[in-house]
Parts: C-alpha cells; structure tokens; sequence
C-alpha cells in the first residue's frame, strides 16, 4: 500500500494542534541508519486506511519529497471519543534484517468441520492476531487458522498451525504456544416440559340455602 506524506518543518503542541485543524495528523518516520524524520499526512486518506486490515500488517511504501521508502505502522493515537486520528509513527524496515510483526488471523472451516456440523459444538476464536518473524519481503497480510479438524474439547495452539514459507513465531511465543481458537459443546439449560394436565381447580363450595322460618 502506498501513504503519501510531506515533510514537516514546525513542531511543538500549538503546531500540532494548527495541522489537526487544518486536516492533517502530525507522525513521525524512523529507523534504520536515518535520522527520525517528522511528517505531516491528510487526516481523511490515513483515518480511512486505518480501517483496512492490511494497512496495520504490511510493509508500506511511504511517499515523502518524491523518494519511496518501505516502512511499518508501529502506533497510532485516537482521540477518546472523537473519529480523529491524533498521531501516527512508521519505522523503516531493511530488506536484509527481520521484522517482528502481528499479523491477524483469518480462521477458516469451522462451520464444515465434524466438531460443529455434527456435535452442535461452538468454536470461539481465544486470539486475533499471531507475532510472527521474518523479512520484509515474507511478511504476510494475514494467517490462516484452518478449523476443519477440530474436534470437541481440544484446541488449536500457535504450534499447530502451518505458517507460510520463511515466516517463524517469535521466541516468547515459541516457548509459551497460546490457544488460538477451541471447539466446546455449549451448556443449555432449558425447563423440562410436562405432559400432565394441570389439576382442575377446586370447586367453590355451594352457599347453604336459608331456611325457613316457621
């Protein structure tokens, strides 16, 4: 994906606050051998970016000054309650040197699976995304999580899972292998029915007649 941005020449609080008015959202590049490097980009183009999965999980080409470097999305700031994107940092990323990144996870097949089709189970997805290793050119937009086999009571790990090609799970995540996602039959508990006829209530007793007086 490409991100058009224009190199800033004024910083401090008030300045930020004039580009938020004016449209824009204040960032900042940096890593590799260069100096960071503060930027400016229209708010409206990256707020809508932002709401693509593959702009948080894969390399970008930032357009500053004409010249294109290959960079990340590592954070971003939102306003508490308003749809304003408040600031934005990329680090540039070498081709020759790994990447540590989440990456989201797509799970697939659950509803074909024996687990759900024949079982009643529901599969619950325990993690969205994975981080991952590897070099830029590798880095993947998303994992696939296929549910096909999933049987009733067990989960899917980290470990279980078949990552594309040069793409390794970073050390802490190796070591402690999170479920991913699970297949459990849900508990109903619902109010047995009776069959029975519910008893007729009790008659009213007849009011005794008055007797006659003599």
């Amino acid at each position: 994906m490409k991100v058009v941005a224009f190199e800033r020449s004024v910083q401090g609080t008030g300045a930020s606050r004039r580009l938020r008015n004016a449209g824009k959202t204040p960032g900042i590049v940096y890593g590799s051998k260069d100096p960071a490097l503060v930027i400016e980009l229209d708010h409206n183009a990256l707020f809508h970016a932002l709401r693509k999965e593959a702009f948080h999980s894969s390399i970008l080409d930032l357009e500053i000054g004409g010249k294109t470097q290959k960079v990340l999305l590592r954070d971003y700031q939102m306003h508490p309650f308003k749809p304003l994107v408040l600031h934005i940092d990329f680090q540039r990323v070498s081709a020759t040197e790994k990447v540590h990144m989440r990456v989201p996870l797509h799970f697939t097949n659950a509803d074909t699976s024996d687990a759900v089709k024949l079982q009643g189970a529901v599969v619950s997805h325990i993690a969205t995304e994975l981080e991952v290793s590897c070099l830029p050119a590798d880095l993947p937009e998303f994992i696939e999580v296929d549910l096909q086999k999933i049987e009733v009571g067990h989960s899917i790990h980290a470990k279980d899972i078949a990552l594309p090609k040069g793409v390794s799970l970073v050390l802490h995540v190796e070591q402690e292998n999170p479920v991913l996602a699970n297949a459990r039959i849900p508990a109903v508990k619902a109010a047995e029915p009776t069959d029975a006829p519910a008893a007729p209530a009790a008659a009213a007793p007849a009011a005794e007649a008055p007797k006659d007086k003599a």
